[in-house]
């Protein structure tokens, strides 16, 4: 109430200035025909005086007493037209009056209710954590969020003509699948053919089944297939048990990409960009350009950017090959020495020679910086920073290239 007050109270009092300044029609002590006057008035006794003086003739005194004459009855008609408060006509100067008083508080406020949130409250963090973690523990489960999304889909979508012979066999491994209640093999060809079938709901029963029989032997991949058939059968929503599924997924393998996906669309659900988009901008970072969930979280990156905070975000650029990571690093650790050094460093290379090439963006700047100390060229992180000092204006890229060589052993 006290917004809308003020709010209200700012309008009428702009609008009350600016319907003045109409009325009136002009701005000082006299309106504009009374010192037309007056001028006009020591125009005639200029004349006089030049007269006396001899620098004009009788004949052209009075043909300038005539023109000035003329000026001072136009001037005076228009003094007692408009008055001597100088006010235009008053129809028109109210009518301006009330289009300005419309214009500033009621287009505000239709401008307000149109891009604002009327009725909003303040959210101080403390009040969002906690709205945070009650979408947390109030996430429908599995079943609900499925049937509100068929609820939500009033036409059934055309899967396009399916061979009958392939739908004879797959009711045949239906009924195989469930004389054999232990058989592991069936379950995995039932959830991977009921989900090209479009059953994503069998297809995640199917899934979960195989996951039990697997017990302890159950991979991230397993997992991470179950959450994807489950929130797919719930129309992008993470159900509660969609979200164990991830967390066990990413308990196996932190780097699983699935999951990770995921976990990042389950925190913007549960309003965390924070997390959402640290989860997202790193698995776009780390993937390549043809890989599925870089097409789905490039278009939302920069509004989940600006939504945590970021005002100044740079995406990675499209089509650009992720250079060395550590993952990359920790993958080369089966091979000896020697050929884990020249698999690196032609990684290495290869990153350098497109960001000579082509500049390079800032994260491509970083990656390289981090690969120079991995490998201990500590004189290449030092001419790489130097030169990254000309390459970018901002100061906080060049923290970041220089904090990501730090991270990885340069002292400097």
């Amino acid at each position: 109430m006290t917004f809308w007050v003020l709010a209200i109270a700012l309008g009428l009092i702009c609008a009350a200035i600016l319907g003045q300044v109409l009325m009136r029609g002009r701005v000082g002590d006299a309106p504009p025909a009374a010192y037309d006057l007056q001028v006009y008035r020591d125009q005639l006794k200029e004349v006089d005086r030049d007269l006396a003086r001899g620098v004009i003739t009788p004949e052209d005194a009075e043909r300038t007493r005539a023109e000035v004459s003329r000026r001072i009855l136009a001037a005076d008609a228009q003094l007692q037209a408009t008055g001597q408060a100088g006010a235009q006509p008053a129809l028109p100067g109210k009518l301006f009056a009330s289009l300005a008083l419309l214009g500033l508080v009621g287009g505000a406020g239709w401008l307000y209710a149109q891009m604002g949130a009327p009725g909003q409250t303040d959210l101080p963090r403390t009040a969002r954590l906690a709205a945070s973690e009650a979408a947390r523990a109030n996430r429908l489960p599995q079943d609900e969020a499925e049937a509100r999304f068929e609820a939500s889909q009033p036409v059934t979508p055309d899967m396009g003509e399916v061979d009958p012979q392939y739908l004879e066999l797959m009711n045949r491994l239906r009924e195989a699948v469930e004389s054999r209640p232990d058989e592991i093999q069936g379950y995995i060809l039932l959830a991977r053919n009921e989900a090209a079938l479009g059953n994503l709901s069998a297809a995640a029963e199917a899934k979960t089944r195989v996951i039990e029989l697997k017990g302890e032997a159950a991979t991230a991949d397993d997992y991470a297939e179950l959450a994807d058939m489950m929130v797919s059968a719930a129309g992008g929503y993470v159900s509660a048990q969609a979200a164990e599924a991830i967390r066990a997924a990413l308990a196996r393998d932190p780097k699983e990409p699935r999951a990770r996906y995921y976990m990042g669309l389950y925190m913007i659900q549960v309003d965390r960009p924070d997390i959402a988009f640290r989860t997202w901008d790193k698995l776009l970072r780390e993937s390549t350009p043809d890989a599925p969930w870089t097409a789905l979280i490039r278009p939302r990156i920069e509004e989940l950017a600006w939504r945590a905070g970021i005002n100044r975000y740079e995406p990675p650029a499209e089509g650009a090959a992720p250079g060395p990571s550590q993952g990359d690093i920790d993958a080369a650790g089966d091979m000896s020495a020697q050929d884990r050094a020249a698999m690196i460093r032609g990684m290495v290379d290869r990153l350098a020679t497109r960001i000579d090439e082509t500049g390079g963006t800032a994260d491509e700047w970083v990656r390289l910086s981090n690969a120079y100390a991995v490998l201990g060229d500590f004189d290449a992180v030092r001419d790489l920073i130097a030169r990254a000092q000309d390459r970018f204006d901002d100061p906080t890229v060049i923290d970041t290239i220089t904090n990501a060589a730090k991270q990885a052993g340069f002292s400097e």
